[in-house]
């Protein structure tokens, strides 16, 4: 593998108990990291891209649309594009979000 493949991304803080890292990227699409602390927030938010989101540890509420529900270590899902979504930590972990397009406003 060539060094012009791997890139580093800065760790970026985005809340309260909430960092960000791009860890790949690609103009069709983004892998990124949230680390959360216990009671860390995700605001609501909502975004042209397609979002898929793996929970890497921890136990999270989602808020996606009007569905509120829990979701832990191992738990996997999408969320379409323009779709109000957000979360909470309910036991700090690990979030690998991917995004299609890139979300250049990451970057």
């Amino acid at each position: 593998m060539s060094d012009t493949i791997v890139k580093s991304f800065p760790t970026v803080i985005t809340g309260e108990g909430v960092t960000r890292k791009v860890v790949a990227d690609s103009p069709e699409l983004m892998v990124v990291e949230f680390h959360f602390d216990t009671g860390g927030v995700g605001a609501l938010h909502n975004h042209p891209h397609v979002q898929s989101t793996y929970v890497q540890s921890g136990t999270f509420e989602f808020t996606v649309g009007d569905e509120k529900t829990v979701v832990r270590a191992g738990d996997s899902f999408v969320i379409p594009s323009n779709v109000v979504h957000g979360c909470r930590a309910l036991e700090g972990g690990t979030l690998v979000d991917c995004f299609t397009p890139r979300r250049d406003d990451f970057l």
